[in-house]
């Protein structure tokens, strides 16, 4: 089983990255990628784990990028594997990006400690140092004080776009980051492109735009999709040429979502690695 797109506590997963790559082991996983929000921080720790327990690594991230769509812009997140983690232009961004997400959520603790039991201090309780913070960590530190059952809970509620206590925070224009990825050698895939049961989604043209600045491929099989939403998917990537991915987006404790619950085809990881300026770690 290959499963490209997972979480530990370098973002807002709950597992470290030794424990997520055991995990990935313990349930069979032949080949996980570790994709980090805006961050490489845990790739160090996810290879040696990796090495110990015979799990294939693709090292990437998930950058956090913003679409312009008519009217405004929408949030879309793409996976990039196999990219050189220190290359300027794309380092520069997710900096950029890690430092408004932390200023981002201190506005947020301030909105919500006019009327919740939380203070800065509780969110990092629920953290890891270098952790990239988000919306996430409120919501444990939420559920900490009795505030809400659960990040679901938190999410559908407190912290969703249009209470006022939700606060945007800076991500890149979509086309830019997709560039970026590639001039760093890294290979870009559109996360969960049909989800939107999160919120709005970009149209097909939007996606087209991003195929032909160098995407490589869209995350198809994914739990926020519908089996509708897979196949007309899989018809817009077969029509622009783009590799279908399949993913757990796997959270740990953080997620009802399970490791491995959809996969990636071997051949459509060695198109992967083909493109990829690093190896994959076997």
């Amino acid at each position: 089983m290959i499963d490209l797109h997972t979480h530990s506590t370098a973002s807002d997963g709950t597992d470290s990255p030794a424990r997520l790559v055991e995990v990935a082991a313990l349930a069979g996983i032949a080949t996980l990628a570790l994709t980090d929000h805006d961050t490489t921080s845990g790739w160090a720790e996810a290879a040696d784990a990796a090495a110990r327990h015979g799990v294939g690594l693709v090292r990437g991230a998930e950058i956090s990028a913003i679409a312009a769509t008519r009217g405004w812009g929408t949030g879309v997140h793409l996976l990039a594997y196999l990219h050189d983690p220190a290359h300027p232009g794309l380092l520069a961004e997710t900096e950029r990006t890690r430092d408004d997400r932390e200023s981002r959520a201190r506005r947020m603790v301030d909105l919500l400690s006019e009327d919740y039991p939380i203070t800065w201090a509780d969110l990092l309780a629920q953290t890891q140092p270098g952790t990239t913070l988000g919306r996430p960590h409120i919501a444990d530190a939420l559920v900490a004080a009795g505030a809400v059952r659960d990040r679901d809970e938190a999410f559908a509620t407190i912290l969703r776009p249009g209470t006022r206590y939700y606060v945007g925070h800076y991500a890149p224009d979509a086309v830019a980051a997709v560039r970026a990825v590639r001039a760093a050698g890294g290979v870009p895939v559109l996360a969960h492109p049909g989800a939107d049961a999160r919120g709005r989604v970009v149209p097909d043209s939007m996606i087209e735009e991003l195929a032909d600045a160098g995407l490589a491929g869209l995350e198809v099989d994914h739990r926020d999709h519908t089996p509708d939403t897979r196949r007309r998917l899989r018809d817009l990537a077969e029509s622009l040429d783009l590799l279908v991915t399949g993913s757990s987006d796997f959270h740990g404790a953080g997620k009802q979502n399970r490791i491995g619950e959809n996969t990636t085809a071997p051949e459509v990881l060695d198109a992967i690695a083909e493109q990829g300026l690093l190896e994959v770690l076997r």
